[in-house]
């Protein structure tokens, strides 16, 4: 589940950056400043960041470990809220871009934003596979296979 949401979440990103190298104004040295390079910084930090902090890794592989245990990414409904939370985002990307030609303000937080959230998707799919190498893990996630 974690590297299926990884893959959307990435789709949906490219997607949107396509879409605003069609919508956004100011060239595009100023659209791939604010949709691939600063928000690159971002996924790179939130993917780093929680596997390279020892306290910020266990935090998260307990997460991981807790949301495993509580089924979620395991049941057709878990599987739809992520895809739904996943598109929700991207709907509110979309609705960002599609504001500057409105008279809206520049998307460059979103993207940075949702890059961000990309990173932190990835640190747990890394996560998941070095919980599945513990012996008593993988007994346990085969028992519910």
């Amino acid at each position: 589940m974690q590297d299926v949401a990884v893959g959307a979440a990435s789709l949906i990103y490219a997607g949107a950056v396509l879409n605003a190298f069609q919508v956004l104004p100011g060239g595009t040295t100023l659209i791939a400043q604010r949709t691939l390079i600063w928000p690159s910084l971002f996924l790179v930090l939130s993917l780093c960041v929680p596997l390279l902090v020892p306290a910020l890794k266990k935090i998260l592989a307990r997460y991981v470990w807790m949301s495993f245990q509580a089924g979620f990414g395991q049941t057709p409904i878990s599987v739809l809220t992520g895809v739904g939370l996943l598109a929700a985002a991207a709907l509110f990307i979309y609705w960002q871009v599609w504001a500057v030609g409105h008279g809206g303000r520049y998307p460059a937080g979103v993207f940075s934003g949702y890059a961000a959230g990309i990173g932190i998707l990835a640190a747990q799919a890394v996560l998941v596979r070095a919980l599945e190498t513990v012996p008593e893990v993988r007994q346990q996630i085969e028992e519910r296979e």
